[in-house]
């Protein structure tokens, strides 16, 4: 995803991004993406996308108002991939496919692309529903485990020095203790085993093979799902075709590189994948046009680094104007600056390992990022 913003609203608004409009999407066109679908999904009436792929399209209380799900035929049942939040619509949208489209007919497979609430939050539910098989990748399974144990705990002190160091002040600081342990406000209790996949695995559905691609630095190990035979990505977030997915450094790893990790992964995918699969992701329309668009993602993160280097000329915070200026196209507003923070944090860290930025702190805390010189 595309983390939540401080509270659920009852309408999308803008995200980091800007609210794509047709003429966004017509330049997403002449960048090298096509998209093969005129019409959306409405709720209950999935699409099929490929032989017996077939994608469902479901709403989110977020900025980011939707999410796909995929649906895969598997012999004489489903296999899900991707979930929703765990809200009472989510679960109506679910008892109408499971009634309607999927004909009442059992999921064998339940398979996770990372620990997002939008993407995990119903998998408990599904699985016990259907006594169905859990696969998720290690890292993001623990990980979401731990995260949505934090529920109703008080905010950790290693937390506070983070953001103090990134320049919160004392009211930004009230307000993260007061969002802390809502990870798991919108996800169903895991269930207590699952099937783990890593990188390479393979996994047959109804007679095809779909290979696991992992992805890092939006999630730990965020799992792709690529079939051969279909010419398909069910990319999840790591590949979306006109927003970039949110890359952030947290207070658990404060010293951590995601953003260089989700570079790599970028390149490493475009390697393993061919140009010409269509890309079903969690959010936007299937496209294609794999190659451009993981092109575009990693120049797009090169040049606002390059961008950032420059203006930490100076030193500077990881909330300063300035900073989020190059890094950012629009206002910075409450409802995403934490994950403008987060994103900041990335970009800046990812510097300091390459190298190019040193870190120095003040007397209260606060971390100041400047150029390095070189000989």
């Amino acid at each position: 995803m595309l983390l939540p913003s401080d509270k659920i609203h009852a309408k999308p608004c803008k995200g980091i991004e800007d609210i794509v409009t047709e003429q966004a999407k017509a330049s997403s066109q002449a960048h090298g993406l096509r998209y093969p679908f005129d019409d959306k999904p409405e709720v209950g009436t999935p699409i099929e996308v490929a032989d017996g792929v077939f994608w469902a399209r479901m709403d989110l209380p977020y900025t980011l108002d939707h999410i796909n799900v995929w649906l895969l035929r598997d012999g004489d049942g489903w296999v899900i991939v991707d979930t929703c939040v765990d809200m009472d619509s989510s679960r109506a949208h679910w008892e109408e496919l499971f009634g309607g489209f999927m004909g009442g007919k059992p999921v064998h497979k339940v398979i996770v692309t990372h620990m997002h609430p939008d993407h995990v939050g119903l998998a408990g539910w599904l699985v016990k529903r259907f006594d169905a098989d859990f696969h998720m990748s290690r890292a993001d399974y623990l990980m979401c485990r731990a995260m949505a144990a934090d529920t109703g705990k008080e905010v950790p002190d290693e937390g506070i020095r983070f953001y103090r160091a990134a320049g919160f002040d004392d009211h930004a600081l009230e307000r993260y203790r007061a969002r802390f342990g809502g990870f798991g406000q919108h996800i169903h209790t895991l269930p207590q085993a699952y099937k783990r996949v890593k990188q390479d695995d393979e996994i047959e559905i109804d007679g095809f093979t779909w290979r696991i691609e992992i992805g890092s630095g939006h999630a730990p190990e965020h799992a792709c799902l690529y079939c051969e035979e279909k010419s398909v990505l069910i990319s999840g977030d790591q590949v979306i075709p006109r927003i970039s997915s949110n890359v952030s450094l947290f207070p658990t790893e404060p010293m951590g590189n995601p953003l260089q990790d989700w570079i790599d992964s970028c390149h490493r995918i475009r390697e393993a994948i061919p140009d010409d699969v269509l890309v079903c992701p969690a959010h936007n329309e299937p496209f294609y046009g794999l190659h451009a668009r993981l092109n575009a993602l990693i120049d797009g993160h090169e040049n606002s680094l390059a961008r950032l280097h420059e203006v930490c000329e100076e030193p500077r915070r990881a909330i300063d104007g300035k900073v989020f200026s190059v890094l950012f196209k629009r206002r910075v507003g409450r409802e995403v600056f934490f994950m403008a923070a987060g994103e900041s944090l990335a970009h800046l860290m990812c510097l300091v390992h390459r190298g190019d930025l040193s870190m120095n702190y003040d007397a209260d805390g606060v971390c100041y990022y400047q150029k390095v010189a070189k000989a």
